[in-house]
């Protein structure tokens, strides 16, 4: 009996520590920093913190780029509300390693992105650093979207359904 609780302690100890990454909708997610030989941001090559996401509502695209066309319809509908660039703002993370697409062939899309979309944070993933550390989904298309206080309060990876799109724009409506 005694061993019986002693291996299901182990074993939900284990489940817990393997999921304390993840991110968790209402929660804060772990301080990460992409710089150097794993990325960062597209515009200077500096380093990009999580610890920017306060201040103003984000919504944050992780993507593969073989993905990138599978939220489009959600980047079109988000950019057609122009919330108030005070109170909301938008990063677009890339995960360069999760394609077999040349690094310096993505880069410089990314920069002509960066051009056309000033408002619009991107940077570089070259590691997958957010799939390690915040355990996102791979080779997908992840959108999160965080409060001005940096918790977050939606997360879907895969296509946004209209359902979604309604939640995401109620939840940017309702916390700038």
């Amino acid at each position: 009996m005694k061993l019986n609780k002693v291996l299901t302690g182990l074993l939900l100890g284990s489940l817990i520590s393997l999921n304390l990454n993840a991110v968790t909708i209402g929660q804060t997610p772990k301080l990460v920093s992409i710089s150097d030989d794993n990325g960062g941001l597209v515009e200077d090559g500096s380093v990009w913190s999580s610890s920017i996401i306060t201040d103003k509502v984000y919504v944050m695209f992780y993507v593969d780029p073989d993905e990138k066309d599978v939220n489009e319809h959600f980047s079109q509908a988000l950019k057609a509300k122009e919330y108030d660039k005070s109170r909301f703002g938008s990063m677009a993370i890339i995960n360069l390693a999760a394609t077999w697409k040349p690094n310096f062939v993505i880069e410089k899309i990314l920069k002509g992105k960066q051009e056309e979309f000033p408002r619009t944070i991107y940077v570089k993933d070259k590691s997958s650093v957010l799939v390690k550390e915040w355990e996102l989904a791979d080779d997908a298309s992840n959108i999160l979207l965080f409060a001005s206080d940096g918790k977050l309060l939606f997360y879907k990876s895969g296509k946004m359904q209209e359902d979604d799109m309604n939640k995401v724009f109620k939840l940017i409506e309702d916390n700038i």
